[in-house]
């Protein structure tokens, strides 16, 4: 029986990649607008007063998100974009982020 090597179709991932990188990009805005907020560097304005703070940095983080999610959609949506070296990225981001943001560190100013 003779086989057929059939050619492989090649999907374009860079949409979903950028999706996925422009999360943790977002994830470390936030970490970053709280770092800097408790250091006294950058006070982002109280959008809902009960809230207070955290609107703002909130609001800021997510403009950064679809910032960065809209340049790498522009950029990655047609091309197959190696996913290891981006979901390494990522997870950095987003672990600097998640550090960034939890109170211990904020002794450390």
């Amino acid at each position: 029986m003779d086989t057929v090597d059939t050619p492989r179709q090649t999907v374009a991932n860079g949409a979903a990649l950028a999706a996925f990188l422009a999360a943790a990009i977002g994830a470390f805005a936030m970490g970053l607008f709280v770092i800097l907020n408790e250091a006294d560097l950058f006070a982002a304005p109280s959008l809902y007063g009960p809230a207070g703070g955290v609107t703002g940095r909130t609001t800021f983080a997510v403009v950064v998100w679809l910032i960065a999610w809209s340049v790498l959609h522009q950029r990655w949506k047609a091309r197959d974009v190696a996913s290891g070296p981006v979901y390494a990225g990522a997870l950095v981001l987003i672990g600097l982020g998640v550090l960034l943001s939890f109170p211990p560190v904020w002794a450390m100013l």
